[in-house]
């Protein structure tokens, strides 16, 4: 699925009857009852989807109204919603979820010690393990040409 980026109005607009946004010189400011009550980097996704869902909990506005106002898909949104709810804003500030918040790059130190091993014969899932990848990391690496994986065959 491909990412659909919001679109951040530079006139003021209204998400709802209650709060109105807009987009100035790279910041997006959210407003209720024309008072200033949040701010975020227009490239700071992860802010905008904690607050648009907060304002969604807090009956604020609806799924669809955000929906509307930014042009993001709904699926996103009900997604979204449903990551505040069950894990409030450490789901969208918190580590990376992805792999338990292990790297998905290799380069410098830890490329050559994967290497080393991999020459030696040892498993993907070892080194891995033993290097706090995701196995899929090396695996990539290697698809890339990064790594080689070793012909030596264990008996």
């Amino acid at each position: 699925m491909q990412l659909r980026l919001p679109l951040f109005p530079s006139e003021a607009t209204l998400i709802s009857a209650f709060i109105g946004v807009y987009e100035k010189k790279g910041i997006v400011q959210y407003i209720i009852n024309g008072v200033p009550v949040y701010a975020h980097k227009k490239s700071d996704y992860h802010s905008f989807r904690y607050i648009t869902s907060s304002y969604i909990d807090m009956k604020l506005c609806s799924k669809a109204e955000v929906c509307r106002c930014f042009d993001v898909s709904p699926e996103s949104v009900a997604k979204w919603y449903k990551k505040y709810v069950s894990e409030g804003g450490s789901g969208f500030f918190g580590k990376d979820a992805r792999e338990g918040g292990k790297s998905h790059k290799i380069i410098g130190d830890v490329l050559v010690r994967i290497q080393s091993k991999l020459d030696k014969g040892q498993s993907n899932l070892s080194i891995a393990r033993e290097e706090g990848l995701a196995e899929s990391a090396i695996r990539y690496a290697i698809k890339q040409g990064y790594l080689k994986k070793s012909q030596v065959m264990k008996l």
